[in-house]
C-alpha cells in the first residue's frame, strides 16, 4: 500500500471523500460510545475569569437583529463580551434520556461533537486584563492563556475573536470526511457570533489578511500540547462598534504574543484513539492560508427583511432555542409566508448578520426539494444568491430543466427563485441524503451548491471559506425556521455524485457542500430538557 501524501489539494480531498451509492467515504468500522472524546477543551494551570450569566431575556427582539440601526450599541466591555459568548458559543440546554446526559450549544455541530474552540484577544477592555483567553462553554468562563502588558498608546479598546478546530473530535466518528464537517462547524460558529454581536449592536469583520500561522501564533494554538490533540487555526474576527479601535496590522499583535508568558496545558480528549486519518492533516496542509492583502469591504443588498411570525420575541430566546429536529411530521405543511421568509433571509444584506462576517462574496446557492409548501408546486427549485449566479447555474445544470421564474416569491436585490422540475421529489431527496427520512419528511430540503471557481486552485484556502459560507447559511436557516415556528436540521451525509447526476453537474463547476431540511418537528417526550447553567453558581 502506498504511503499517504503529506499534502493534499482540496480538490483531491473533496473527490476522495465523496459518498457513493455503493460505498461510503473511509470511516471507522466501529464506535465505542463510552470512549467518545471529551466535548470540552480545558487548559490546566490558567487564571480563570468567570463570566456573568444572563438573568433576563432583554428587550432586543429577533426582528431588531435584522434591522440595521435598530439596536443602540452596547458598550464594548467585559459584560458585553460575556453576553456575546453566552448566546453564540455557550450552552443552550442539557438533554437527558435515562442515565445519559449531554449538552447542547448555541452553535450547532455535526454529531454534537463540537470541534470548534473560541478565543478572545483583548486590549484595553474594561474589567479584563489584556491578554489571550480560551472560552470554556461548560463553565462559562475565560481561561487566560497569556497576559500582555498594557499598550501605552492604546486610546480605545480593541477586541478580536478567534476560532480554531480540533479535527479529531469529528474524525473519531466520521473518518476522512470529518474535515468537511469541521469547516461547516466553523461557519456555524462564525454566524452564531455574528448574530450574537448584532444583538449588542456590534458588527464583526473577518481579518482575511492574516495567515493561518499568524492566527495560530496569536491564539497560542501553536504552543506545545504535551500529547493533547492539536488545534488548527481558522480565523480572527474584529468587533466593530463605537469607541472601539480598528485592529492594527498583525505585527503589533504578534509582538505582544511573542513577549507574553504562555500558560496552560490542554486536556487530552481521547486517550485511546482506535484509528488514524492522516488525510485530514494532509488536506489541512494543502488548504493552509498565507498572509494576503486585505479584501475590500463587501456591500450587501440594502432592503428590509420580510418579517417572521416570531420576530417580536426576545432575540436571546431564539438564539438559545436553536435545535436540530430528529424527526418530522410527514404531513406537516409549511405556510407560504414562512417559505418566503426562509428564502428572504438567505439574501446577503448590508448590516444584517451573518453576511458581513464572511470572508468572501456569496458563492453558495441552494437547490430546493419542495415537498409541502402552501401555494408552491412540489418539485425542484434553484435560488441563485447573486445576480450573475443564474447564468452560472443555467450553464452548469441539466439543460432540460425548465428555469421558470416564481414571481410569487419576490426577493430583494433582483434575486429570484426558479422552478427547475415539477413532481414529487420526496423519495429522491431521502435517497440522496444517505437514505435519511428527515430529508423526505420535512416540508423543504436544501442542497447547498458551491461555486468551484478557478481561483480555488491558486488559493486553496477558499475551500474552507466556501464551507464556512455553507455553514453560515445553515445557521440562518436554523434561526429563521425557529422564528417561523418550524425547525431545521443540518445533513452532512449525502451521496455527492448521485446529487450531481440528478442535477446534471458534470464539469465540476459546482459541488455540494451541505444539505439541510426544515419542517414541523416531532418531539420525543422521553427526552428531558434541562437549563444550560443550573450546575453553576455565580455568587
Amino acid at each position: 500500500m502506498s504511503a499517504e501524501p503529506d499534502r493534499l489539494s482540496p480538490r483531491a480531498y473533496h473527490d476522495r471523500t465523496k459518498h457513493q451509492l455503493d460505498q461510503y467515504a473511509a470511516g471507522p468500522g466501529t464506535l465505542d460510545w463510552d470512549a467518545q472524546p471529551d466535548p470540552f477543551r480545558r487548559y490546566a494551570d490558567c487564571p480563570e475569569f468567570p463570566l456573568a450569566l444572563t438573568t433576563a431575556p432583554g428587550t432586543v427582539s429577533f426582528g431588531d437583529v435584522h434591522r440595521p440601526g435598530a439596536i443602540t450599541p452596547a458598550p464594548v466591555d467585559r459584560a458585553g463580551v460575556d453576553r456575546l459568548l453566552e448566546v453564540a458559543l455557550g450552552l443552550s440546554a442539557w438533554k437527558q434520556y435515562g442515565p445519559d446526559r449531554w449538552a447542547l450549544r448555541c452553535n450547532p455541530s455535526s454529531g454534537n461533537l463540537h470541534p470548534t474552540e473560541g478565543y478572545v484577544v483583548s486590549r484595553g477592555l474594561p474589567d479584563l486584563p489584556d491578554g489571550v483567553y480560551h472560552y470554556r462553554p461548560d463553565q462559562h468562563l475565560l481561561e487566560q492563556r497569556a497576559g500582555f502588558s498594557a499598550a501605552a498608546n492604546a486610546s480605545a479598546p480593541a477586541v478580536l475573536l478567534g476560532l480554531s478546530s480540533i479535527h479529531w473530535r469529528e474524525a473519531w466518528k466520521y473518518g476522512e470526511r470529518a474535515y468537511r464537517y469541521c469547516q461547516l462547524d466553523v461557519g456555524h460558529a462564525l454566524a452564531a457570533l455574528a448574530y450574537g454581536a448584532a444583538l449588542l449592536g456590534w458588527r464583526l469583520r473577518p481579518l482575511t489578511e492574516w495567515s493561518d500561522a499568524e492566527v495560530a501564533r496569536l491564539l497560542g494554538v501553536d504552543q506545545p500540547t504535551g500529547g493533547a490533540e492539536p488545534e488548527h487555526p481558522d480565523l480572527l474576527l474584529a468587533i466593530e462598534a463605537p469607541g472601539v479601535a480598528s485592529p492594527s496590522d498583525p505585527k503589533s499583535w504578534l509582538a505582544w504574543a511573542a513577549a507574553a508568558t504562555w500558560r496552560g496545558r490542554p486536556n487530552v480528549l481521547d486517550p485511546r484513539p482506535l484509528y488514524q486519518w492522516p488525510v485530514i492533516e494532509a488536506v489541512s496542509q494543502g488548504a493552509t492560508k498565507p498572509a494576503t492583502p486585505p479584501l475590500p469591504a463587501r456591500e450587501g443588498v440594502a432592503a428590509p427583511c420580510l418579517p417572521a411570525a416570531e420576530d417580536a420575541r426576545p432575540a436571546v430566546d431564539l438564539l438559545r432555542q436553536r435545535r436540530s429536529a430528529q424527526a418530522y411530521d410527514p404531513a406537516g405543511t409549511m405556510d407560504f409566508t414562512a417559505f418566503r421568509c426562509l428564502l428572504d433571509r438567505l439574501v446577503p444584506r448590508a448590516g444584517v448578520p451573518p453576511w458581513s462576517a464572511l470572508p468572501e462574496p456569496p458563492c453558495v446557492h441552494p437547490v430546493l426539494f419542495v415537498h409541502r409548501v402552501e401555494g408552491m408546486t412540489p418539485g425542484l427549485y434553484a435560488l441563485p444568491r447573486h445576480t450573475d449566479a443564474r447564468a452560472l447555474l443555467l450553464g452548469a445544470l441539466d439543460q432540460r430543466f425548465a428555469w421558470e421564474a416564481c414571481p410569487e416569491v419576490a426577493l430583494a436585490g433582483g434575486l429570484a427563485l426558479y422552478r427547475l422540475f415539477t413532481g414529487d421529489v420526496r423519495r429522491v431527496a431521502g435517497l440522496i441524503s444517505c437514505h435519511q427520512a428527515i430529508a423526505a419528511q420535512g416540508a423543504v430540503a436544501f442542497a447547498l451548491l458551491a461555486e468551484w471557481t478557478p481561483e480555488m486552485e491558486d488559493e486553496p484556502w477558499r475551500y474552507r471559506w466556501r464551507h464556512w459560507e455553507a455553514g453560515a447559511l445553515g445557521q440562518a436557516l436554523y434561526l429563521t425556521a425557529e422564528a417561523c415556528g418550524l425547525r431545521g436540521t443540518g445533513i452532512g451525509c449525502y451521496f455527492d455524485e448521485a446529487l450531481h447526476e440528478l442535477l446534471g453537474v458534470r464539469d465540476g463547476r459546482l459541488q455540494s457542500l451541505y444539505h439541510f431540511t426544515v419542517g414541523h418537528p416531532r418531539h420525543d417526550t422521553r427526552i428531558q430538557t434541562l437549563p444550560p447553567y443550573a450546575h453553576l453558581r455565580r455568587d
